[in-house]
């Protein structure tokens, strides 16, 4: 006889995961490069990482506070201050997290009671539905229209009612690259005025952004006192396996998420936050640096996928390119991603999993250029093939 809740095993059923085991598996298998799963191919600043190591020579490897240790705490309030004209005091409106994902679970655990709903855009990241699950709340999905993600303004308020808690904002976004403008963010703050919702912002690609400037949601008027802003290191630094997030609210939103989280992780990352502290007091120039080499590092993965017949959409911000493949073949992005490393040796996830309809995404690809140039350049290579 099953021991599980079957309630929650059938709210998270198809939020698990899967894909990108199984192309990660399939990367492995078929010795293919890896253009699909989130993560770069190269460490971040030294300086972070002999910080890292001077705090595990320290001994700073039991708890940190529940809260995240003060230095790192101060260092995003200065962050917020000095990149966003956000002032958050670090005592009571910053919580250090175990990654931006928890920061939006235990956002959405303490905020929505079962049976609310959650305003998200769509496509979205595949965990905004799984913690929206496990909060017992609903999502209540936005298109973002293709080829430049904008969504209409109607569909959002039709998206409303009376059982709405919360909008979930992920800008710049994944899957997509795109990066919300203010005029965008002015249509979804004057929403949640207007009908005293609470939003929920995921920036972890806040300083990747190449055409657009990013711009927080927080930052607009009204909006400081209804909003959780959840940021994190991975992204910006490129160390995703530390798993250093946070989340910066007004006093009694902070309280109610760090009341969720103590009983996640409750604690994490102890000598990596001293890291992440030294690393945003210092590395300023590095994240000026680290966007101009990735869109760099865009165009060439962009050019290369227009070479070989895809039809390419632009990417202002994040790591991700989206391609439609309707232009070289009928098959749906789930099967064209399971022959790609047989046929040429490249991994993508299909952007079909990232919809409520898969048909929606049916002949989406979303592919990864966060990686070594020479890299890049062999999957460019491999792509061609795809032509012949």
């Amino acid at each position: 006889m099953s021991r599980a809740n079957p309630y929650l095993v059938s709210r998270l059923q198809g939020y698990t995961g899967t894909i990108f085991s199984e192309m990660s598996a399939l990367a492995v298998a078929t010795g293919s490069i890896n253009l699909g799963q989130g993560f770069p191919d190269s460490d971040g600043p030294d300086l972070i990482k002999r910080a890292a190591m001077r705090a595990i020579e320290a001994g700073h490897n039991q708890y940190p506070p529940g809260i995240g240790i003060v230095e790192l705490r101060e260092a995003i309030s200065a962050h917020q201050s000095r990149f966003r004209a956000l002032d958050f005091d670090p005592a009571t409106e910053v919580l250090v997290t175990a990654g931006a994902t928890e920061a939006i679970a235990a956002s959405l655990l303490a905020l929505c009671e079962v049976g609310d709903e959650v305003i998200m855009f769509e496509p979205y990241y595949d965990a905004y539905a799984a913690c929206t699950a496990m909060a017992g709340a609903r999502r209540s999905v936005v298109p973002l229209r293709s080829p430049d993600w904008s969504f209409d303004p109607a569909t959002l308020e039709a998206a409303v009612s009376d059982r709405t808690r919360l909008v979930l904002v992920n800008t710049p976004h994944n899957p997509t690259g795109k990066v919300f403008s203010r005029a965008e963010l002015e249509v979804i703050a004057e929403l949640c005025r207007r009908h005293d919702l609470l939003a929920v912002t995921d920036e972890v690609y806040e300083h990747l952004v190449y055409d657009a400037p990013h711009v927080s949601l927080a930052s607009l008027p009204g909006m400081a006192d209804r909003t959780v802003t959840i940021s994190s290191a991975a992204k910006t630094f490129s160390f995703t396996g530390w798993k250093i997030g946070w989340a910066c609210a007004q006093p009694d939103l902070l309280a109610a998420v760090r009341a969720a989280k103590q009983f996640l992780t409750y604690v994490n990352g102890g000598p990596f936050q001293y890291a992440i502290a030294e690393g945003l007091e210092r590395c300023d120039e590095y994240v000026v640096e680290a966007a101009a080499t990735l869109r760099e590092k865009r165009d060439l993965l962009a050019d290369g996928l227009a070479g070989a017949g895809f039809e390419v959409f632009a990417s202002p911000g994040t790591f991700f390119l989206t391609t439609d493949i309707s232009t070289l073949t009928d098959e749906d992005s789930y099967n064209f991603c399971r022959a790609l490393p047989e046929r040429c040796g490249v991994v993508a996830i299909p952007s079909s999993d990232f919809y409520d309809d898969p048909d929606a995404g049916r002949h989406l690809v979303r592919w990864m250029f966060s990686k070594r140039r020479e890299v890049l350049e062999e999957a460019v290579a491999r792509l061609a093939r795809l032509r012949v």
